[in-house]
């Protein structure tokens, strides 16, 4: 079976949709379209499927003043840049189809990656604000700099556990019991839970979507992946490999 890719086609309904930022600025959002790119495996192969998620103790979390986190080793040979809402259905098949791919590389030290969070997709939650939520969870979770343990978190966030748009989100206990069953410490069960980084969260995700916005011509679209100053095509199954070598 030939592989489905997170690509993604304007459409006049619920995948398309226009927000107005600041009361001016405006961004065409484009979602997953291809019933194809559906959850289960009968549908897209997975690549290295069986591998996991993230298992060496080398690996670390670290998270920036901008609020992005990078995942890797410290020898990581390369990083890329990936852009991603909690909420946005076409990240979480990146994820669920590259997910795996993506661990062993970074097992490796091979790859790094630097996860860049946006959370244009609050409106389409229901408690309307789930994706600063979860941004600001991750926040709380990869401060503690346990690489497998974010790793664990992230998976559940997009793959696992990600809440269906327009239909319901997670609450920040939820949250919190998710970081708790990666992993986490109570430290960090706490922070999720209180939401102590959201007024961070929505600082540095509006500061990603300016910064996406610039790289994209004002029209932000997710998962975005870059290598450099240079945007990869995850329509390419091989896209993963081809960063590594």
């Amino acid at each position: 079976m030939s592989e489905p890719s997170p690509k993604y086609t304007p459409r006049p309904m619920s995948n398309t949709t226009t927000y107005a930022l600041g009361g001016v600025a405006v961004v065409v959002i484009a979602l997953v379209v291809l019933l194809v790119m559906r959850w289960s495996n009968d549908e897209a192969d997975v690549r290295n499927d069986g591998y996991g998620m993230v298992r060496n103790p080398a690996v670390v979390s670290v998270l920036s003043p901008d609020g992005s986190v990078q995942l890797g080793r410290v020898d990581a040979a390369n990083t890329v840049d990936i852009y991603e809402d909690p909420l946005c259905p076409a990240c979480g098949v990146l994820e669920s189809v590259y997910g795996q791919e993506i661990a062993q590389k970074v097992d490796e030290g091979a790859l790094a990656v630097r996860y860049r969070f946006v959370n244009f997709l609050d409106s389409r939650s229901k408690s309307k604000n789930y994706s600063t939520r979860a941004v600001a969870a991750t926040e709380c979770v990869a401060e503690s700099g346990s690489g497998p343990v974010y790793a664990k978190f992230h998976e559940m966030l997009f793959v696992t556990d990600q809440p269906e748009e327009n239909k319901s989100d997670l609450t920040n206990q939820q949250l919190a019991d998710l970081a708790r069953e990666a992993g986490a410490g109570e430290d960090v069960v706490q922070c999720v839970a209180s939401g102590a980084k959201v007024d961070a969260a929505t600082a540095n995700a509006k500061a990603a979507l300016d910064q996406l916005n610039g790289l994209l011509d004002g029209k932000a679209a997710t998962p975005s992946v870059y290598d450099g100053a240079a945007r990869i095509d995850v329509n390419n199954e091989n896209w993963v490999v081809d960063v590594t070598r």
